[in-house]
């Protein structure tokens, strides 16, 4: 996946903490949960960008030795 992609997951995990973090000082339970699924989407939408990237990487492998290159 992209720069932009990575740039998009590190703002919204970000974006998450600092719901979270703003949710425990006002002692709003909704923004520190809602703060908290900012974050594990954002998790989710990293781990899934590695395994594309891994995937990606592996058929490129195998055409590499498919062509002899």
């Amino acid at each position: 996946m992209g720069l932009a992609d990575d740039a998009q997951n590190k703002a919204d995990d970000l974006k998450g903490r600092a719901k979270e973090a703003t949710g425990a000082a006002i002692g709003d339970d909704d923004l520190k949960a809602e703060g908290q699924a900012d974050q594990g989407l954002a998790a989710v939408r990293e781990k899934a960008t590695e395994v594309a990237d891994k995937v990606k990487d592996g058929i490129d492998s195998v055409k590499d030795k498919l062509t002899g290159h």
